[in-house]
């Protein structure tokens, strides 16, 4: 009997193998990666980049502050609401949101006194807290030297800015914040850590960071890594009168 090599057969195989590939991408049809259900939700923006879109939670309209807002006891706060904005008053304390989020997009829009006093962390400091341990820092940093990590806009004590955008005192100044809250392993330790993004006056300066764990005035945040759920969103009290309004967020 004669023997049939069968080495022809598997140098001819990738050939066949391709030949048969182009072929079933050339029956695809268009619809076949067409995807129509769930129609994508309408969401109607503002006028502006600073207006609320339609589903937006408005956290501060301007006038009211006891209805969205609370201090760290659970009471009335009474920082000082004038003019369509409110105001750190010093020894007032921290106030936080009556409701807590994770994932969010965060308009804010802050203001440093326009009478300068101070120099580094001590003008015009605040700080904007997500899930009440991330910390946004808010300072004026208008030809203010300090450290890097804790200027304006920076993820304090972790990220400096990329660049300085911060307007003069007195002047009113943008954040819109993308965050998306971490998530933990069972032994409480990140699976995905928190990450920031952060457009200062317009301008990115945080480009999707990932955060090293909550923040901390001493220490390293490794090492305070703990898990946890949805939090309030904070703002600080730091002894200055800074001043906020127009702010809103939106659960992403």
């Amino acid at each position: 009997m004669k023997k049939i090599s069968i080495i022809p057969i598997l140098l001819l195989l990738p050939a066949y193998i391709v030949v048969a590939q182009t072929k079933g991408a050339m029956e695809m049809k268009p619809e076949m990666t067409e995807i129509w259900d769930p129609e994508v939700p309408i969401v109607k923006s503002g006028k502006t980049l600073s207006e609320p879109p339609t589903d937006a939670i408005i956290l501060f309209d301007g006038s009211d502050l006891s209805k969205e807002w609370t201090n760290s006891k659970g009471e009335k706060p009474t920082w000082k609401v004038e003019n369509g904005c409110l105001t750190v008053l010093k020894g007032a304390g921290d106030i936080k949101t009556k409701r807590v989020f994770e994932d969010c997009q965060l308009h804010i829009e802050w203001r440093s006194p326009e009478k300068v006093e101070g120099e580094g962390q001590g003008r015009g400091n605040s700080g904007i807290l997500l899930q009440e341990r991330y910390e946004i820092q808010v300072l004026d940093s208008y030809n203010n030297r300090t450290y890097r990590n804790g200027q304006a806009a920076s993820i304090y004590k972790q990220y400096a800015p990329l660049v300085n955008v911060c307007k003069a005192p007195g002047e009113w100044q943008t954040y819109d914040i993308i965050y998306t809250a971490p998530r933990f392993k069972d032994d409480g330790t990140f699976f995905t850590p928190p990450m920031i993004t952060v457009i200062h006056n317009g301008v990115v300066v945080q480009n999707h960071v990932k955060l090293r764990g909550p923040t901390l005035y001493i220490g390293i945040p490794e090492y305070a890594v703990k898990k946890h759920g949805a939090a309030a969103l904070v703002l600080q009290d730091h002894g200055n009168p800074v001043s906020f309004r127009n702010i809103w967020i939106r659960k992403l």
